[in-house]
């Protein structure tokens, strides 16, 4: 810690500057960005009334209500959280079931993950990703005792997990059942999880996941497609083949802010899932690599954080950090490896900086809990040193 000017001693920031400011920056490139790659969908859409700002009102509402949720939910305790998150997954649980329900779940595009509530929907999928983070740590930290017992420690995971997995692929949602998946997994295993074990389990996970792609038509289309999406670019390969056409056009620096051509029609949901393609195209290579710094920066915060919480003997809070930062981390890496055609097409949007309201309020919550753990580990060293 450096000396002030006049002497004195400069008292360590309340939080996380580098998290913060990371968060910020990815939240509003995010809306400048949807804003560039949704103007001709909302220019020519009835349903937004031919308004080219449509989606940037909404999604600026959107940012601030996950502000909102973000304030509140950095003032409720860790261990507060921890008494509630049984109680989240049980909500969690009960909304997923909600959405199958015919007449009360929407659907959209072939599939039913949203509850309407009037003006907007609500997509249970997201806000179970964070009830998953809080029930997980929970679990696992009392569970801690047992962790190298099979019986004991994995499997009621698993079977919350398999329950969890059955509503999120009635919907279907693939994208978000195997996020929730990797963020229960991923903390079981921070909790002390046996390596044997955690690799058979790897094993069972893809051989189930290839029985699930086996099984579902639209699954194996989406997997050829992605194998070679030039092969039937007017098909299955449409969305594939487009996204790796913005990627070539941006080339290095890009064709610049609002110039990308893709998102006039030719790239379908530029402003959800293909997100980074239209940064790609409009800002180049350069633009991508700095989201990718930012989502890393972020990631690499959060486990820091985690880290410093096991330090100061706070188990449930540096779990919950970190399983933050695998959910951030493994969803953001899908939603890229999708948009540079390295992994087969998901229903998955990019974190922090895709059109969607569900997603960007528990986004906000999720970063909001992550600086409380950071302020509660810097009230605790604080406090150690006086």
């Amino acid at each position: 810690m450096m000396p002030a000017l006049d002497g004195t001693r400069r008292l360590p920031s309340e939080i996380d500057l580098s998290l913060l400011w990371s968060a910020l920056i990815l939240l509003l490139l995010g809306l400048v960005m949807v804003y560039s790659a949704s103007i001709a969908i909302a220019e020519a859409g009835r349903f937004t009334g031919n308004q080219p700002a449509y989606y940037l009102i909404r999604h600026a509402v959107f940012l601030a209500i996950g502000f909102v949720f973000a304030g509140l939910a950095f003032q409720v305790p860790l261990n507060v959280w921890q008494e509630i998150s049984p109680w989240l997954f049980v909500a969690g649980f009960a909304l997923l079931a909600l959405v199958l329900i015919p007449g009360v779940g929407r659907d959209v595009n072939g599939a039913r993950r949203w509850l309407s509530l009037g003006v907007v929907n609500l997509q249970p999928s997201e806000l179970m990703k964070m009830f998953a983070v809080l029930y997980a740590a929970d679990y696992t930290v009392r569970k801690m005792p047992h962790m190298h017992d099979l019986k004991k420690a994995f499997l009621p995971m698993a079977g919350a997990m398999v329950a969890v997995g059955v509503l999120l692929l009635k919907e279907p949602d693939f994208g978000a059942f195997v996020v929730i998946i990797s963020v229960a997994i991923g903390i079981l295993f921070l909790g002390g999880m046996r390596a044997r074990l955690f690799a058979i389990l790897i094993l069972v996970l893809v051989a189930a996941f290839a029985i699930l792609i086996i099984v579902s038509p639209y699954r194996r289309d989406r997997i050829f497609g992605f194998m070679d999406p030039w092969s039937d670019a007017f098909g299955r390969g449409y969305q594939l083949s487009h996204a790796l056409i913005a990627f070539g056009r941006g080339e290095l620096f890009g064709v610049g802010l609002g110039a990308s051509v893709e998102k006039l029609f030719y790239l379908p949901e530029a402003h959800t899932d293909f997100l980074l393609a239209v940064i790609a195209e409009e800002l180049g290579f350069t633009g991508v690599v700095i989201v990718i710094l930012l989502f890393g920066l972020l990631v690499q915060r959060a486990f820091a954080i985690g880290r410093q919480a096991v330090a100061l003997d706070r188990l449930y809070p540096a779990l919950v950090a970190q399983g933050i930062g695998i959910w951030i981390g493994v969803q953001s890496f899908i939603n890229m490896g999708v948009n540079m055609g390295l992994l087969p097409t998901k229903g998955l949007t990019l974190p922090l900086m895709s059109f969607g309201g569900s997603g960007i309020v528990a986004n906000c919550m999720a970063l909001a809990i992550l600086l409380r753990v950071d302020w509660e580990n810097r009230q605790l060293m604080r406090g150690a040193k006086l």
